[in-house]
């Protein structure tokens, strides 16, 4: 439709055919991606199941099914974000159960039965030891009688007959347990309170006795100022890993007792390891690596031959990648687009590279009606505090309607999580709901965000609550000054740290109008108290050592500084929340209330950190658009 012919409405008031309906109908978030041979698995949540996580195969003449049956779930909380929940060896499957964290095995064609010993344990991130009989793994003890959490590399006999073996111990936290292909050596992270495992972790590697015993454990790598992700033992032993040791996430081997660099650039092959089990790179042969880096916004795949020194790059049209599988004639990632939801793609690694889509999170897209809705971001550098910070802007857009040519279009600021993580610039049918409504959003990537180095993720160290506040709001201020959004319709949204930053926002400046909490945190204080053993020395590097600096939480605490809120808030929350409790927009909600402001909560019963049910993925969704309809924009709905 040309701009003739278009309706002319006000901004926010243009009718969508992206509703909260077709965003949640047959959707599924892809967790993770797995490649036996030549079969390609992988999880998907689904909201129509009450976010059951799926394990789906592939096999390679196309068909799918189901692996598991319906009544269980392949999710572990080991950490409380899992990762890392199956392993798939010849068709035999190795799965943690979401109802009960029990580890399982499933023959081809039988039904899954519980090994693992130990009760109240979790379990994730495991490696299949195939001459011993055994899974090495990480295990989460929660059986202990004072509430400390356990965390340790133990080996599960995968006949489910012996006890759990405790390999290796003594520190807080344990990922990454990687066995060589000979069986006689073993890999893994470490890193123990306050540190996390993007601020500062180490690399080690132990022989393994014929009878399974761990001896000569040694430090490879890692520093208090290093971050070590994803070690690997290559096809032909060689130990490889990713650090940050040069101030970017860079691949690096072992070789002749040295550590090389394979790849130096300015560029992120690592990520922030929230999860288990993520993965940027692969092995295709004894001399060749498939690997993926983030540079300038975007994922880059290439393979490095290591005999030739050549570098192929891989064109596919995707511009974020993760869950990296590689085998001698595939490549299989889980990768998105600004114009593609998140897929599951098989690439063919002899050229001409072939690209197979086997799974979409939403079909809804290929509709080309819809796609035609669809507002394509770019990426934005923008001043703050005497540096640059970015951010992924989206126009309102809708093929039927146009505004007046004096109307500026109200702007919503999205904080992303973490808060070490990072704005994705994959299709969100989230996202397009607002823009072909006629908003702006700017999903922003504040100081401490990854994808831009050590020294960005380093711009956060003991000032969550400050950075990300003043980026957040100089985006806005940028947008609105360069004409693209107004600034007298400004709101600002977040879910989980984004939620405390959005908090912050509302208090502590004036630019904002409205807002909206997930999961926020507004009491940084009882955070520390209440928050699970991953993240409960987390604030120690982001705002400082607790209680010793105690001064700095109650300042940065949106729940101490109500009295100077003065515009509108929505929250959502899940009543089974363990990492935000409840009580943390609870309190935020009775503070807001007792002043005589506008306030909107959402509690989901049965939802923890994030939302997978698609009733309320839904709810909330309209929820917010209610919100901001009636008392920011004030123009009526259009759902």
């Amino acid at each position: 439709m040309n701009q003739a012919t278009k309706s002319v409405s006000p901004y926010g008031f243009w009718k969508s055919p992206i509703t909260s309906d077709l965003i949640v109908a047959e959707a599924v978030t892809l967790v993770d991606v797995l490649l036996d041979n030549d079969d390609v698995y992988w999880i998907e949540s689904r909201p129509k199941e009450a976010g059951r996580f799926v394990l789906v195969k592939r096999l390679a003449d196309g068909t799918t099914r189901e692996v598991v049956p319906e009544s269980f779930s392949t999710r572990t909380r080991v950490h409380e974000y899992g990762g890392g929940a199956v392993l798939v060896k010849n068709g035999t499957v190795y799965f943690s159960n979401d109802s009960d964290q029990k580890l399982y095995r499933q023959n081809p064609g039988g039904p899954p039965f519980a090994i693992g010993s130990a009760p109240q344990c979790r379990y994730a991130d495991g490696i299949i030891d195939e001459s011993r009989g055994r899974i090495i793994t990480v295990r989460e003890d929660h059986s202990q009688a004072d509430g400390v959490v356990v965390n340790t590399i133990v080996a599960v006999a995968v006949d489910g007959l012996s006890d759990d073996q405790i390999l290796i111990s003594g520190n807080d936290f344990y990922s990454n347990p990687r066995l060589s292909s000979d069986g006689k050596r073993l890999a893994w992270l470490t890193w123990n309170h306050p540190n996390m495992p993007w601020t500062s972790s180490e690399l080690w590697t132990a022989n393994v006795t014929d009878s399974g015993e761990i001896t000569s454990p040694r430090k490879i790598a890692g520093s208090i100022d290093e971050s070590i992700f994803q070690p690997e033992w290559s096809l032909n032993g060689t130990l490889y890993f990713i650090s940050d040791r040069s101030g970017w996430w860079n691949l690096y081997r072992v070789k002749n007792d040295s550590i090389e660099a394979v790849m130096p650039k300015k560029a992120e092959f690592g990520q922030a390891q929230w999860s288990f089990g993520m993965a940027t790179y692969g092995f295709a042969s004894d001399s060749r690596v498939v690997v993926s880096y983030i540079a300038n916004g975007r994922t880059h795949l290439e393979i490095i031959n290591e005999e030739t020194g050549d570098v192929t790059p891989i064109s596919f049209p995707y511009t974020e990648a993760a869950s990296v599988r590689v085998n001698a004639n595939y490549i299989v990632v889980r990768a998105g687009a600004p114009d593609k939801p998140s897929s599951v793609v098989k690439i063919g690694i002899k050229p001409p590279a072939t690209i197979e889509i086997l799974r979409r999170s939403t079909e809804v897209i290929e509709d080309s009606s819809i796609h035609a809705y669809i507002s394509i971001p770019t990426l934005i550098e923008f001043p703050t505090g005497n540096r640059n910070a970015y951010g992924w802007y989206y126009a309102p857009y809708n093929p039927d309607f146009t505004a007046s040519v004096d109307e500026l279009p109200p702007l919503i600021v999205k904080s992303h999580g973490g808060p070490t993580a990072a704005a994705s610039s994959t299709l969100d049918l989230r996202i397009q709901y607002w823009t072909s409504r006629g908003y702006a959003v700017v999903d922003v990537d504040y100081g401490g965000s990854t994808g831009y180095g050590r020294e960005f993720r380093n711009r956060l160290y003991q000032t969550w609550g400050i950075v990300d506040l003043e980026d957040c709001t100089n985006a806005a201020r940028f947008l609105c000054k360069t004409k693209r959004g107004d600034e007298a319709r400004t709101a600002i949204t977040g879910g989980s740290a984004g939620g405390y930053t959005t908090l912050c926002a509302l208090i502590f400046n004036d630019f904002f109008k409205i807002g909206a909490s997930y999961y926020g945190v507004g009491d940084l204080e009882a955070l520390v108290r209440d928050t699970h053993k991953f993240e409960s020395h987390y604030l120690d590097w982001l705002v400082g050592k607790y209680p010793e600096e105690i001064e700095k939480y109650k300042a940065r605490s949106p729940i101490n500084f109500t009295e100077r809120l003065s515009v509108p808030v929505i929250f959502f929350q899940g009543d089974e929340d363990k990492i935000v409790p409840p009580n943390q927009a609870e309190m935020m909600v009775s503070r807001i209330r007792s002043k005589g402001l506008p306030v909107g909560y959402f509690l989901f019963h049965g939802e923890q950190h994030g939302f997978r049910q698609a009733s309320n993925i839904r709810r909330s969704l309209d929820a917010e658009l209610y919100f901001y309809a009636t008392l920011l924009v004030r123009s009526g709905l259009q759902f």
